[in-house]
């Protein structure tokens, strides 16, 4: 595999982790500031907005978390590893809780792109099931193959 999308990958991945926690961490300001600015929708709903984005941003993080874990068995050539298919079965149950958080926005404050959120992060949800399965059976071939003298 080539070296330097590897490294630009977990680059990348660890810029998005802290970033992501700045960005936690500031978040009732930038609601506040936002709230100048779009017709009073912020302030008024302020609390579950901050909650509703706020959790999102936790699991957010947490996907984050995960593929970090599973780029270091990247670098140490390691792929097909049981503690990937956790992580990915973790990453299912994160992008289904993102789904089911934007889904209560949507019941609360509908928007096109909150629609378009809770389909990305479904599907999500869906493929890292999947693919924690492939990496399972993956696995399993890869350690019968490593007795087989």
């Amino acid at each position: 595999m080539n070296e330097r999308l590897v490294r630009f990958t977990k680059l990348v991945l660890d810029f998005m982790f802290f970033s992501g926690w700045i960005v936690f961490f500031t978040l009732p300001l930038s609601l506040k500031f936002l709230g100048k600015y779009y017709s009073g929708i912020i302030n008024e709903y302020f609390l579950f907005m901050l909650a509703i984005f706020g959790a999102s941003g936790i699991f957010g993080i947490l996907i984050i978390r995960q593929l970090r874990g599973m780029m270091k068995t990247v670098i140490q050539d390691s792929c097909f590893v049981y503690e990937n298919v956790k992580s990915l079965n973790t990453m299912a149950v994160l992008s289904l809780c993102i789904t089911v958080m934007c889904f209560i926005k949507i019941c609360v404050l509908p928007t096109p792109a909150t629609g378009v959120i809770v389909l990305v992060f479904f599907i999500a949800s869906l493929f890292c099931e999947v693919l924690a399965r492939v990496f399972e059976k993956a696995v399993g071939y890869k350690e019968e193959n490593d007795l087989t003298v």
